[in-house]
């Protein structure tokens, strides 16, 4: 896979992977999240995702959403605990069309107070919804359980309170203060000569002045064992259990990455699912998930049952979790948990979108881009002794925490 990278002067960055297609993906990243915000700015990073798309100095919010639509293109955003994503689908002549308006977007919106107002009932019916899904809403609970006290750990919508003191004035500053050119990156998978997409950039971000970053992000706290039982409204049981684990930049992340989709990854033949679900039928959802960040990581279980079948579901989970600290896999084992790895990655890089956005994080953190082949060979270098010793380090039960929501009438 051809990866093309250059820096303008301001420190924003571009990358590109030219791809024959008709169809083109382009996005601007910002690395920064809601784990950048301040206790009284919870959610800020998320309201601003939403702001940025109400208006700038020559568009109101419906040409904006209009600007690709009325070409059968399409916009959108997200933010993460550690990011935010304005990007966009179109068809490869309007790649200038494209770069212009999220160049607009992100750098010119005026943020108007009226429009504002509008977009905090919005968000606030976010809130609600995820309020109102048990089993989204748990996976937030547990990683403020998790990473109490620690910004981390704050739900990227923030709070209901936090929401209503927003303003325009506070999103500017916050921007100001986090949006920092030298953590930008344009990023593009489509089909068009780097040469044009540098030309394209300049002419629409080089006038952007440079906002370096100085500070580092705050330290990740030291980390207790949790367990907490939450009654709600509701009549099935939820569940995580986890464990913190390793960054990104750890060498034993892809190691977890393995042994993680093994346990309880997306196909049906996980150890979980054939189990727990399959065996005993407790449970229509049982997964394992690891997430990494810049300088820590969460690895967890999630299952949903029936309030009696808790305490049993869980019972065999520990048991599969012992077997992997104990039993070392065999080599047929072990060979087929990596080609089932080694397929989900090379099929998840066949999403021309997803592979604009994955480029551009791997750029972010590690300054380069690993292709499918090189992930291939280091995922095929893991042994069973190294699956072990992940296991016994992650999986240990003494340091797991808990949280289980259960009916309030049980």
């Amino acid at each position: 896979m051809k990866i093309e990278t250059h820096q303008l002067a301001n420190g924003i960055r571009i990358i590109h992977h030219s791809i024959n297609s008709e169809v083109a993906h382009c996005g601007i990243m910002i690395n920064t999240g809601s784990r950048d915000e301040a206790a009284t700015e919870q959610g800020m990073a998320h309201f601003i995702e939403h702001a940025l798309f109400k208006g700038t100095k020559k568009r109101k919010a419906f040409h904006i959403l209009s600007r690709l639509e009325d070409v059968g293109g399409e916009l959108n955003a997200y933010t993460t605990k550690e990011e935010t994503w304005y990007y966009s689908t179109f068809m490869k002549e309007y790649y200038e069309r494209s770069i212009e308006l999220l160049t607009d977007i992100v750098f010119q919106s005026t943020l108007p107070e009226k429009e504002l107002a509008k977009e905090k009932d919005v968000i606030m019916d976010e809130i609600h919804s995820y309020l109102d899904s048990p089993s989204e809403a748990i996976f937030d609970d547990f990683e403020e359980l998790i990473y109490k006290e620690h910004p981390i750990g704050c739900n990227i919508l923030g709070t209901k309170e936090t929401l209503k003191t927003f303003n325009s004035i506070k999103a500017k500053n916050f921007m100001l203060n986090h949006y920092h050119t030298d953590e930008i990156i344009l990023s593009s998978v489509g089909n068009i000569d780097f040469s044009k997409l540098i030309k394209l950039a300049e002419k629409h971000l080089n006038n952007i002045p440079a906002n370096l970053r100085e500070g580092t992000r705050l330290e990740i706290n030291e980390y207790q064992t949790r367990e907490l039982r939450v009654k709600k409204d509701i009549v099935q049981a939820h569940c995580i259990i986890g464990n913190r684990a390793y960054s990104a930049h750890d060498p034993k992340a892809r190691t977890l990455i393995l042994l993680s989709n093994l346990l309880g990854g997306p196909g049906m033949n996980s150890r979980l699912n054939l189990g727990i679900r399959e065996k005993y039928g407790f449970t229509y959802t049982i997964e394992s998930n690891y997430t990494t960040y810049c300088d820590t990581g969460l690895w967890s279980i999630y299952f949903g049952t029936e309030p009696h079948s808790v305490q049993k579901t869980l019972k065999l989970i520990f048991k599969e979790l012992k077997k992997l600290r104990e039993v070392k896999l065999g080599p047929l084992q072990l060979q087929k948990a990596k080609q089932q790895l080694i397929g989900q990655l090379a099929i998840a890089q066949e999403n021309n979108c997803n592979l604009m956005q994955s480029i551009a994080k791997s750029y972010q953190a590690f300054g380069l881009v690993e292709s499918v082949e090189e992930a291939k060979n280091k995922i095929l270098a893991i042994t069973a002794e190294d699956l072990q010793e992940v296991a016994k380090e992650v999986f240990d039960e003494k340091l797991l925490s808990t949280l289980i929501y259960e009916p309030k009438e049980i």
